[in-house]
């Protein structure tokens, strides 16, 4: 199983961006995560088309299972 870290963001055109990171810890918290992307807007480290990120909107966990038919 696949599971991907989404921190969800809007930016100054009030769209939302997604990021995403493969393979997050298994014991990540909503404080941490929330810290990370706090410190992202703090030092405009992204930019998207719509300006930049502006405002925290969720943090989640996406899992997501492949199988193989044979």
């Amino acid at each position: 199983m696949t599971k991907t870290l989404e921190l969800v963001f809007r930016n100054a055109s009030g769209k939302e961006v997604t990021l995403s990171l493969v393979d997050p810890r298994a014991d990540l918290t909503l404080a941490q995560a929330q810290v990370v992307m706090q410190d992202i807007i703090a030092k405009n480290i992204f930019s998207s088309t719509g300006g930049d990120l502006v405002q925290i909107v969720e943090a989640r966990i996406n899992s997501h299972e492949v199988t193989a038919l044979a």
